[in-house]
């Protein structure tokens, strides 16, 4: 319980960066411009996401697209807690991960009730190919999928009689 109190600081130190960030790029850069940061690999840039990672849905009714996120968000929501509730001491990873989770969940639910959709503001590119904008609630979400992967991954490995590795 202790451990999760930190994790839980933790995350809320993530969703305010996710929400600081995201206030100065609204206060600071027109939507569609932006800024080089290190030329031919990174940009920051003000453009806005009615969809999910990639456009998906994007090009959806924003009836739906806006009910079918924020349900699907707060139901995200709900089973991190409870399986942080549940869960008990399963190690430092799982825990980091769905805390990871759940702050980049929360970040981008707080777009989606305040715009009607996401304020993505990082671009990192080679040449003409780029990755798609992102802010900092998808790379913590990313990340934390990431943790999840893994620890899932090593159990498995454990699990087969194989070596666990150091996770």
């Amino acid at each position: 319980m202790k451990k999760n109190l930190w994790f839980g600081g933790g995350a809320v130190m993530v969703l305010l960066l996710d929400q600081v960030t995201k206030a100065w790029i609204l206060a600071n850069i027109r939507l569609h411009e932006g800024f080089p940061v290190i030329e031919g690999f990174f940009n920051i840039v003000h453009v806005r996401n009615p969809g999910a990672a990639f456009g998906f849905m994007a090009g959806a009714t924003p009836v739906f697209r806006h009910a079918f996120f924020l349900s699907v968000t707060v139901a995200a929501i709900l089973c991190i807690l409870y399986y942080l509730k549940s869960a008990g001491e399963k190690g430092v990873l799982p825990r980091l991960a769905l805390f990871l989770i759940l702050a980049g969940a929360l970040g981008n639910l707080i777009d989606r009730l305040r715009f009607g959709e996401v304020v993505d503001f990082l671009d990192i590119y080679i040449g003409a190919y780029h990755w798609p904008a992102f802010n900092v609630a998808d790379a913590a979400i990313s990340s934390g999928a990431v943790l999840l992967a893994l620890f899932l991954l090593r159990g498995k490995k454990e699990a087969a009689g194989g070596d666990p590795g150091k996770v």
